[in-house]
């Protein structure tokens, strides 16, 4: 599948305005006929949305919501939780900016405003990373810039998506913490990351008796007899500060010396093999 490129993003169709411009701009359009974005990243609605519909009750919908063109009506670009408190309120329409939007701007737009308010659970917004380094070929740094996060932030929200499938449903109902699953991502055996996530359920463990457990549980790495040469720390600790990860240099004996680099995921390798082969 050929890559799409994205958009500059919600500047890109919505300039920098006062709301009473964007106000102005906006038009009734009749909600029968505005069909939820495809590419919105969430798949779990949590949300109470009951003070947001006394509001549109008493003052209307403040904000317009964005729509494309389609059609058959218009499609939901952004503004779902205003479109969805409109329903509920009775309206039978609501002020609409009509944009085009391109597919992949669709995503980034869903994303960007989901994440923006925090309103995704740890799945979905792994989820939506991983779409948006799929579909359109975005490394996590770049993800990460349109979304105002960090890259190791993005890479580990994208970890998540190594556990098993409880653990996972089990992160989405919130039933666990993302520091609970990073810590599960510790453990190697898939049936142990299980049955210690049932655990953290029933009992209601804590992050640090979970990190405690996990550490039990896993090998005891061999003790190290001798230091590293000095020379060598300051490559290692160079390399890590540039590859923006792990870095471990095993120095030569019997055996060759080793350099091992690690990485997270298929778009994390691709990152660091553009920065090895960078001239």
């Amino acid at each position: 599948m050929s890559r799409k490129a994205l958009g500059k993003g919600l500047a890109a169709i919505i300039p920098e305005r006062t709301q009473e411009t964007l106000a102005a701009e906006a038009r009734p359009v009749a909600i029968a006929e505005i069909r939820a974005n495809p590419f919105q990243p969430r798949h779990q609605v949590e949300e109470d949305l009951s003070s947001l519909v006394a509001s549109i009750r008493e003052k209307g919908v403040l904000q317009p919501v964005v729509v494309r063109r389609r059609r058959d009506g218009y499609e939901l670009v952004m503004g779902e939780r205003r479109l969805r408190a409109a329903k509920q309120a009775g309206l039978e329409t609501v002020p609409a900016v009509v944009r085009s939007v391109e597919d992949g701007e669709m995503l980034e737009l869903a994303l960007v405003e989901n994440v923006q308010r925090a309103d995704l659970n740890p799945i979905d917004e792994a989820l939506a990373y991983k779409r948006l380094a799929d579909e359109f070929g975005l490394t996590h740094e770049q993800i990460a810039g349109r979304v105002g996060k960090d890259r190791s932030t993005v890479s580990n929200a994208v970890r998540l998506l190594g556990l098993p499938f409880k653990c996972r449903d089990a992160l989405a109902a919130r039933q666990l913490s993302p520091g609970h699953a990073r810590a599960l991502l510790g453990l190697a055996n898939r049936r142990e990351q299980v049955e210690l996530c049932e655990r953290i359920v029933a009992e209601g463990l804590s992050v640090r008796a979970v990190e405690r457990l996990c550490g039990e549980r896993k090998p005891r790495p061999p003790a190290k007899t001798t230091e590293k040469d000095v020379f060598v720390r300051e490559v290692e600790d160079g390399l890590r500060r540039y590859l923006g990860t792990k870095v471990d240099i095993s120095e030569p004996g019997r055996k060759p010396g080793r350099i091992t680099v690690e990485y997270f995921s298929a778009e994390d390798l691709t990152r660091l093999d553009r920065l090895i082969r960078r001239p």
